[in-house]
């Protein structure tokens, strides 16, 4: 169908007067469809260059997080060289997951469960850790279970339960995360250009923490595969349960859920 509408049927046949306004017509098509020519070599040139910085980028993380794994293997070594121990860094990030309903909830708990986004149970968020946050997780340590993501568990995370927050405030659109497009379109003046760029923002802590981490949609996950131990125990009591700090074990169990 539209063909009818190309520029070749617009062509005068030999021998034909031409109307001076199909004339306008044929220059102007001509001029459009140039147009739209130049137009689309330009966004498939920027496309193709955006794809290829973030490829680069990615390399540069790739070597970052390997240098930054080697570094971490070399002081331990040479702790248990000198025949102490390495301390490990403090984390920057922290991933909270709700594991309970709202049964005899109070209002207080309450109302930080929604600062942290924690509406749902089995929604998981990133917190940025700080004085304030430490404070208010102990404050609702019976409802959540938390400790600190791996590369490995922010980046599945971020691929397979990843869903974008977009729109104005109070008509948010929840979408998938398919495609770079996305985040280049809401993130890209922070310089956020992929999800790779999102990954390492989150995993780093990075300077648009707060903005990458709002634009993303808490995760649902799904129940734990073997299920939950004991949810009326805290993780680190004698009887062991499930609320509470769980450090680096966090992975394990989000692994479960994912």
């Amino acid at each position: 169908m539209a063909d009818r509408y190309s520029v070749k049927l617009l062509r005068p046949m030999e021998g034909v007067p031409v109307p001076e306004r199909t004339k306008t017509k044929i220059a102007r098509d001509v001029k459009l469809l140039d147009k739209m020519k130049k137009a689309k070599e330009a966004r498939a040139k920027k496309v193709h260059a955006q794809r290829h910085a973030l490829k680069m980028r990615t390399y540069k993380y790739v070597s970052e997080y390997r240098k930054e794994r080697e570094n971490l293997i070399k002081l331990r070594r040479e702790a248990k060289a000198k025949g102490g121990f390495y301390k490990d860094p403090e984390a920057k990030v922290i991933l909270a997951t709700r594991i309970k309903g709202i049964n005899k909830l109070a209002p207080k708990p309450k109302m930080i469960l929604r600062l942290f986004r924690l509406r749902q149970l089995h929604n998981a968020v990133f917190i940025k850790v700080n004085k304030a946050t430490i404070e208010m997780l102990k404050a609702v340590q019976p409802f959540i279970t938390y400790g600190y993501p791996t590369l490995k568990t922010v980046r599945q995370l971020v691929y397979k339960r990843g869903y974008a927050k977009v729109g104005k405030p109070g008509a948010h659109s929840r979408i998938r995360l398919q495609a770079n497009d996305i985040v280049s379109e809401h993130l890209g003046k922070y310089g956020i250009h992929g999800v790779e760029d999102l990954v390492h923002e989150i995993y780093t802590c990075g300077p648009y923490f707060k903005q990458a981490n709002n634009f993303l949609w808490p995760f649902k996950l799904s129940s734990p595969r073997k299920g939950f131990k004991s949810k009326r125990h805290g993780y680190n009591e004698p009887r062991k349960g499930d609320w509470g700090n769980r450090e680096e074990m966090i992975n394990e169990l989000v692994q479960r859920m994912i």
